[in-house]
């Protein structure tokens, strides 16, 4: 029995068993990822507006994401009148993000978080990559990736504080949620 216990608050302490993530009110620590042009992103240096939409999704490119994608593109006026921008994280190569961004005219950023090192930041849970073709315009792609991304989403602070957290999306409703909770908090 005592064997057991050890081995149970173990697995508590190592973070095994699924996490909850950051919560309203944790502060966001500080990380950086390669953007889908390449370039070099900062939290800290990002958060000059009043929000900052962080979301996370699974891959490039798929039904659920692309649909997702493109409800934050159609909806970023709205952002934009909530004082708010957006960042969408997911474990694909950069040139992967800059054909998605490209193939679906996306308006904001996309980060590469290759190891899912930032997701575990936030506590979002990943699991094992996987790969994803098609053709889209004429042109075929094939994406890998190393890890795959639950779709969480979280609205930060100008301080870096987290506001908002979903770790339940609607790939679909996910902007419209994220719109209605800046007006409602504005």
């Amino acid at each position: 029995m005592k064997t057991l216990f050890v081995l149970l608050l173990t697995a508590l302490t190592s973070g095994l068993f699924a996490q909850n993530g950051l919560e309203v009110g944790d502060k966001v620590p500080n990380f950086k990822a390669t953007t889908d042009d390449g370039s070099t992103w900062e939290l800290k240096n990002n958060l000059d507006n009043e929000y900052l939409v962080v979301y996370f999704y699974p891959a490039a490119m798929t039904g659920g994401c692309t649909k997702q994608a493109c409800a934050y593109r159609d909806l970023s006026s709205d952002l934009k009148s909530q004082n708010a921008k957006v960042v969408g994280v997911s474990g694909d190569r950069p040139e992967n993000l800059e054909f998605f961004r490209q193939a679906h005219n996306l308006n904001f950023t996309l980060l590469s978080d290759l190891s899912g090192e930032i997701a575990e930041k936030f506590g979002v849970p990943i699991r094992e990559g996987g790969a994803n073709k098609g053709e889209f315009d004429g042109q075929n792609y094939e994406f890998e990736r190393d890890v795959t991304t639950s779709r969480w989403t979280y609205i930060l602070d100008k301080d870096g504080k987290v506001v908002y957290k979903n770790d339940q999306v609607d790939a679909v409703k996910d902007s419209e949620e994220v719109v209605s909770f800046l007006k409602e908090n504005s």
